[in-house]
């Protein structure tokens, strides 16, 4: 399964007890479809008694089996909290977008959003080397009131 289809049938689950295991998530997520693996990534912080951080990803064999299990597993409840479950975003790249440890400038996508024509570099050259006449554009107005037709 390529990448793309794989976040396409993942579900991303949030606002869990810390009680909520791998094993609860698995056996409240089957009803919906096969289940390829259940993520529930671990507290990095030391002085946190959670075992986790309050989120999974149910990763399912189908993407439409991920749509059902939105459609139903949505705002339920989960050892009594009231669960978000909605689709899985991909994760962003660490080198792409601010925060990123590569130049703005340097990046693919950037270059590619922003980049500028050489005519309308020159056009843009060419209007800050002219000096502006608060009078140009001005010549047809030498008459007050309306235009005649």
């Amino acid at each position: 399964m390529t990448d793309t289809a794989r976040w396409k049938a993942t579900v991303y689950i949030g606002g869990l007890a810390p009680v909520v295991t791998s094993a609860n998530l698995h056996d409240a997520f089957i009803p919906f479809g096969e289940i390829a693996d259940v993520a529930l990534p671990k507290n990095e912080n030391p002085n946190s008694t959670d075992p986790h951080r309050g989120f999974a990803y149910v990763e399912y064999e189908d993407a439409e089996d991920a749509k059902e299990a939105i459609d139903n597993m949505d705002q339920s409840e989960l050892f009594g909290r009231v669960i978000k479950v909605s689709a899985a975003k991909v994760p962003k790249n660490a080198n792409q977008g601010l925060g990123s440890k590569t130049a703005l400038w340097e990046q693919e996508g950037w270059l590619a959003e922003n980049a500028v024509s050489e005519e309308d570099r020159f056009t843009a050259e060419e209007a800050q080397n002219r000096p502006e006449d608060p009078m140009q554009g001005l010549e047809g107005l030498d008459v007050a009131g309306p235009k005649p037709e």
